[in-house]
């Protein structure tokens, strides 16, 4: 999982890139390095470590050129060094980035030692570099020679090269990972995310799976996987550069929970008329589809999966028809039955999900028809479903998701009431649902008005090391999303039960060294909850509550409660979510952890 940034220009291009690569840092931040073409020559530079390093490597040795490629690498094969970071050359003349997994890379290499040549790096992707050298030795051109690689390579990648004979020339391939072309003015560029190029333009062509683009600053030739050409829609970014800076926020995560309520409010938009959900916004054939639905598979991966996993509750509640969750990396590795009834929904923030997309792939033939819940209108996951429908979220740059989370969860209840009409839901109680989901904007409003409190609530936890969340029902996969936003940023050792299986084994670990942070809203399973959470109590746990209007929670001592405003049933999921991801964040700012950019932990995860 990489970014790439690459362009072809008349300007020097090293501070275009530089500045690319910080704003695709979100997807890797192992090591960052730079190739520039000038004069004949490719000079490159290389830092292991966040692209600062590389900015401070350019400010001791500035380099030139009006064509160049900068990677900034999340390692998978080998180690996060100098050695190993991108770009990689073959000889002194030929450069090329990649993001993706080459599978085939050790016989490819074994093939290119045996003809001389030798391997400077751990990577998979040296051999590519090596492989385009040896097929222009044959005498053919740089363009025919990356069509005839790819056809030897397995795997997935996107690719950006350049060579020092043809330094008007920037040449581009994908197969399995994201890759943009920029479109501008007496220059052009790619990257692996528009928000990478949003300083140089504003207008972008996707490739599509198997594309090759042959670009100089005034023509950008693209072909398919047969090598035929073809032409790629330009459509124009949708939202301000400003979606891509943090503004008057410490951190992206902190920023991209208080756009929430706006974000709420993209998702309805257009969707909604007289009450009612226009079933269109689903797709061409979207009523056909859910004509005949009857039973629906929900395949993703981490906090998507936590929004499958609620929207189960809804669909078989409303709808009345079975609904199973999977987790995408092991569904795709296993026997599944699906029946020609199922619907196939994908959710991904990204849609370049690498298991999330096989996961797709492999079934898409043995099913009615697959929807996308998705982020990015251009990815792969939208372009390969029949039916997709967009959250409109915005740009999300903290690596740990909030507003891409609860914005699917309003497209999966929008989802589940399209499906529901099929079923008998009363016109009346659609229009009541719907008119709640208009009003979350404000309710995430007044969510947010406990920031303070939720930061007081987080001191008791920046000098632990483990805490449990419990939740029942729809709030059991809540809970689950809460311990993974306290665990991917602050580094505490956070497990989620649902709270009638404590006496099942976590029970043993209670005590006073590990917080208890239980969901308990004002529903059909608050007496139980409230049982169980007696259970910590004798044990000497402290518990840290979230509770509705009305209940008969109280502080005392070792009870901390928050409570929330009078929230729908069907809304508690997003509600609770709120005063989670805040608790996430305070815990991690608290403990002085890097909140957008944790660990070991990268934003789109384009490989298994």
């Amino acid at each position: 999982m990489c970014g790439i940034v690459g362009a072809v220009a008349t300007r020097p291009v090293a501070e275009i890139l530089l500045e690319g690569l910080r704003r695709l840092e979100y997807r890797g931040y192992d090591s960052a390095g730079m190739a520039l073409c000038s004069e004949g020559e490719i000079s490159r530079l290389r830092r292991a470590g966040k692209v600062q390093a590389l900015a401070d490597g350019l400010a001791e040795l500035p380099q030139q050129g009006t064509t160049g490629i900068a990677h900034t690498r999340w390692a998978t094969h080998g180690k996060p060094t100098e050695t190993n970071a991108h770009p990689h050359m073959s000889g002194e003349s030929l450069a090329i980035v990649h993001n993706g997994i080459i599978e085939n890379y050790e016989p490819l290499r074994e093939m290119l030692k045996s003809q001389g040549y030798i391997f400077g790096s751990e990577t998979d992707t040296e051999v590519v570099a090596h492989l385009l050298d040896h097929l222009l030795k044959t005498g053919i051109t740089l363009i025919e020679a990356l069509k005839q690689a790819i056809t030897q390579l397995e795997g997935a990648y996107a690719l950006g090269v350049i060579h020092a004979d043809q330094p008007d020339q920037l040449l581009a391939a994908r197969k399995g990972s994201p890759l943009v072309v920029g479109v501008g003015i007496g220059e052009n560029f790619i990257a692996s995310d528009q928000l990478a190029l949003l300083p140089v333009t504003d207008r972008f062509m996707f490739l599509e799976e198997g594309d090759i683009a042959q670009i100089t600053t005034t023509q950008i030739h693209i072909f398919d996987r047969q090598g035929t050409p073809v032409e790629r829609s330009i459509s124009q970014f949708e939202h301000g550069q400003a979606a891509a800076e943090k503004g008057e926020f410490k951190h992206f995560m902190l920023k991209e929970i208080y756009e929430q309520p706006e974000v709420m409010k993209r998702v309805l938009e257009g969707r909604i008329s007289n009450g009612h959900l226009l079933e269109q916004a689903w797709g061409v054939t979207a009523s056909d589809v859910f004509d005949r639905t009857e039973r629906v598979q929900i395949v993703a991966c981490g906090t998507s999966y936590h929004a499958g996993m609620i929207a189960r509750y809804w669909i078989e509640s409303l709808v009345g028809i079975p609904c199973q969750v999977e987790v995408a990396s092991e569904f795709r590795y296993r026997d599944v039955v699906l029946s020609k009834d199922t619907l196939l929904i994908t959710l991904s923030q990204s849609g370049e999900t690498a298991d999330t997309l096989a996961a797709l792939r492999e079934v898409k033939e043995r099913v009615l028809a697959s929807l996308a819940i998705c982020n990015v209108p251009g990815s792969s996951l939208v372009r390969e479903s029949e039916l997709a429908l967009m959250t409109n979220a915005g740009p999300e740059i903290g690596v740990a998701s909030t507003k891409a989370f609860t914005s699917q969860l309003v497209a999966l209840l929008m989802t589940t009431l399209i499906l529901a009409r099929r079923k008998g839901l009363d016109g009346a109680k659609e229009q009541q649902i719907v008119k709640e989901l208009q009003a979350l904007p404000a309710l995430i409003d007044s969510l947010l008005e406990m920031d303070t409190a939720v930061a007081k609530m987080s001191e008791a936890f920046a000098e632990k090391h483990h805490s449990l969340f419990l939740g029942r029902g729809s709030l059991y996969p809540v809970a689950m999303e809460g311990a993974l936003k306290l665990k991917e940023i602050s580094y505490i050792h956070a497990e989620a039960y649902p709270a009638g299986e404590l006496k099942h084994g976590p029970l043993a670990l209670v005590d006073k060294d590990m917080p208890v942070v239980a969901v308990a809203p004002n529903n059909e399973m608050l007496d139980k909850l409230k049982s169980n959470l007696q259970e910590v109590r004798a044990r000497g746990g402290e518990l840290f509550v979230f509770t509705g209007c009305g209940q008969s929670i109280q502080n005392e001592q070792g009870v901390t409660t928050l409570t929330l405003p009078p929230v729908h049933p069907l809304l508690e999921p997003l509600a609770y979510t709120i005063p989670l991801q805040l608790l996430s964040y305070h815990v991690a700012v608290l403990k002085g952890t890097d909140v957008d950019q944790p660990r070991n932990l990268a934003k789109s995860v384009t490989v298994e």
